[in-house]
C-alpha cells in the first residue's frame, strides 16, 4: 500500500511542487487549498483535493477525522501554508502581527495536534516550511521573521517531544524560490503604505523587501525534490536549507557583527537617511 502524505498550501508553488514531486514518487497525495479553482486544478492532476482554511479550527478537525476514516494512518504531514506580511511593523501594529501569527504558527500547530494520532500510528514525519527569514531579520518583513522563528523553535521542540512516539520532525528553511510569495507579498505591502505614514518617503524600500524572495529564485520543483529525498532517508535531517540564498544567509548572519549586518540592510531598503 502507497504512503500517504498530506500537504496544506497546495494552490502555487512550493506546495504545488511537492503534491506533484511526492505523487511521482508514488505517494497518496492529499493537497490542500482554499479557493474553487485551485481545487478543481488539484483534483484534475490526480491529488485527494481537500478545501481547507488553516485557521479555520473545525474544518482542521473535519480533516483529521476523514482521514482517519478513508486512511487510518499518515505517514507524512506538510505544513507548508502560510504567507508573508510586509511594511513596517509599527504600521501594521498588532492587528497584522496576530494575522501573520495566526496563519504561520498557530495554524502549524494546530494542524499537527489535530493529525498526530494518525502520524503517531504510522510512525511519521512532519515537515515545517520555515524560511530563511527566521535566521536573518530583515526591515519591513520583521512580522514574518518572527513567524518563521517561532516556526523554527516549535520544530526543535515537537522533534523532541514526538520522538518517543516515532514521529520525526524536519524543518525546510527555503532561501528564494519561485513563487507567488513575492506577488502576494507585494499586495500584503500595498495594504500598508499609505500617504500618512511615517515611512511613506522610503515607500519604494518596502517595495522592495516585497519582492526580494523573487531575486533570482530556486524553480519550486528542485526544492521539492530535495524535501521528497530527505523525507526518504532512513533518518530524515533536522534541518534542510534550499534554495537561492537558503544556505549562504544563515551563514551570512552567523558571522558578521549584527551592526554592521543592520547597516547593509538599512542601505539596502532605504532606511540609512534621516527622515
Amino acid at each position: 500500500m502507497s504512503n500517504t502524505v498530506l500537504i496544506t498550501g497546495c494552490s502555487s508553488g512550493i506546495g504545488r511542487a511537492l503534491a506533484d514531486a511526492f505523487q511521482a514518487a508514488g505517494y497518496r497525495v492529499w493537497a490542500t487549498a482554499r479557493k474553487a479553482a485551485d481545487l478543481a486544478a488539484l483534483t484534475a492532476a490526480g491529488f485527494t483535493a481537500v478545501e481547507l482554511d488553516v485557521n479555520d479550527s473545525a474544518a482542521v478537525t473535519q480533516l483529521a477525522e476523514r482521514l482517519s476514516a478513508e486512511i487510518g494512518g499518515l505517514d507524512v504531514l506538510i505544513n507548508n501554508a502560510g504567507y508573508g506580511a510586509m511594511g513596517p511593523l509599527l504600521d501594521g501594529g498588532r492587528e497584522a502581527l496576530q494575522r501573520q501569527f495566526d496563519t504561520n504558527v498557530f495554524a502549524l500547530l494546530d494542524v499537527t495536534r489535530a493529525l498526530f494520532p494518525l502520524l503517531r500510528r504510522s510512525r511519521g514525519v512532519v515537515v515545517n516550511i520555515g524560511s530563511v527569514s527566521g535566521v536573518l531579520v530583515t526591515p519591513f518583513a520583521a512580522a514574518y521573521c518572527a513567524s518563521k522563528a517561532a516556526v523554527h523553535a516549535l520544530s526543535n521542540g515537537l522533534r523532541m517531544e514526538l520522538a518517543p512516539f516515532g514521529v520525526r520532525v524536519l524543518e525546510v528553511q527555503p532561501g528564494a524560490i519561485a513563487s507567488s510569495f513575492g506577488a502576494n507579498a507585494t499586495r500584503e505591502a500595498e495594504q500598508l503604505i499609505a500617504e500618512d505614514s511615517p515611512w511613506w518617503p522610503i515607500r519604494e524600500g518596502i517595495r522592495a523587501r516585497a519582492r526580494a524572495s523573487q531575486d533570482n529564485p530556486t524553480p519550486a520543483s528542485e526544492v521539492a525534490q530535495e524535501i521528497l529525498a530527505a523525507v526518504q532517508r532512513a533518518t530524515p535531517p533536522r534541518l534542510v536549507r534550499v534554495g537561492n540564498g537558503g544556505r549562504a544567509l544563515p551563514l551570512l548572519a552567523a558571522l558578521v557583527p549584527q551592526g554592521v549586518l543592520e547597516w547593509v540592510l538599512k542601505k539596502k531598503f532605504g532606511l540609512a537617511g534621516k527622515l
